[in-house]
């Protein structure tokens, strides 16, 4: 059993998504900073300095000013701020996802469209018979 679980974690199919989520971690750092300090502050600026992550409803009877002071005195919010983040930060990750996808199946297209020379040993034997034919 031990043996075959080795032989699982080696193969490279499982090597290539470790590597993957390693990556994809640190990629949503970068793209929670993007969104809360770049895009963020951007949109704020159009649409009059509103801030999405401090949107939310109060759903108590308490009235409080920021959404810091309500969850810090453990009142029942809705965040719907911290979901319009969530979305932007969703939608740039798939963005790039797709170019990444998109950039390596032109790769693969240009590898595959490219005629590739036959190996050394047939290019050996096809001019050995070419020189027999003569």
């Amino acid at each position: 059993m031990l043996k075959e679980f080795k032989d699982f974690i080696a193969k490279g199919n499982v090597m290539d998504m470790a590597v993957g989520i390693i990556i994809g971690a640190a990629f949503t750092a970068i793209v929670n900073s993007l969104v809360k300090d770049l895009i963020n502050p951007v949109i704020s600026l159009f649409m009059g300095g509103i801030d999405f992550g401090s949107m939310f409803v109060n759903l108590t009877e308490e009235e409080y000013t920021t959404l810091a002071a309500a969850q810090e005195a453990g009142a029942a919010t809705f965040n719907y701020g911290m979901f319009i983040n969530a979305v932007i930060q969703f939608l740039i990750i798939a963005f790039v996802v797709f170019m990444l996808v998109k950039g390596v199946n032109s790769v693969k297209k240009k590898e595959e469209a490219a005629p590739s020379a036959p190996p050394a040993d047939i290019a050996l034997l096809t001019e050995i018979r070419d020189s027999l034919k003569k």
